[in-house]
């Protein structure tokens, strides 16, 4: 008669491997699934960094003319005096200055007067009426308020 014991304990075994063997059959695909879409992510993540690289050339290949643009802008000074010695010499009231400008007339005596100074976004607009005479800023002044 065998051991009741031992074939007791055989069976306890051949049971808990049946039942480990369920459990881990659940995790092992759960872990192939979690693997598959871990490497579609990288490949995804590789696509992604190989298209941020492209759009930064070509935005290097643009960018010299705007970096000019903005370091001439920091470069440019403002001059009080000067504003008002060309506005006169323009014969423009400080409203036509700033409807030229795109600013309120009042903003325009405020710089003059050194109450306050033009933002950065302005003084590309202020170099370019630095540089007009006085037929280009009658027809810009025409323009602006629409008169033809």
């Amino acid at each position: 008669m065998p051991n009741i014991a031992a074939v007791f304990k055989e069976e306890i075994t051949r049971v808990a491997r049946k039942e480990v063997r369920r459990e881990t059959e659940s995790l092992k695909t759960g872990v192939a699934t979690q693997r598959a879409e871990i490497s579609a992510l990288k490949r995804r993540t590789q696509a992604l960094e190989q298209e941020v690289r492209r759009l930064n050339k070509a935005i290097a290949k643009a960018a010299p003319p705007a970096q000019a643009a903005a370091e001439q802008v920091g470069s440019m000074r403002f001059s009080a005096k000067g504003l008002a010695s060309h506005r006169q010499r323009l014969e423009l009231s400080s409203n036509d200055c700033g409807l030229i400008l795109g600013v309120a007339g009042q903003s325009v005596l405020n710089w003059e007067s050194g109450k306050t100074k033009p933002r950065a976004a302005q003084m590309p607009a202020i170099a370019a009426f630095r540089a007009m005479g006085k037929r280009e800023a009658q027809a810009r002044l025409a323009t602006a308020t629409g008169a033809t």
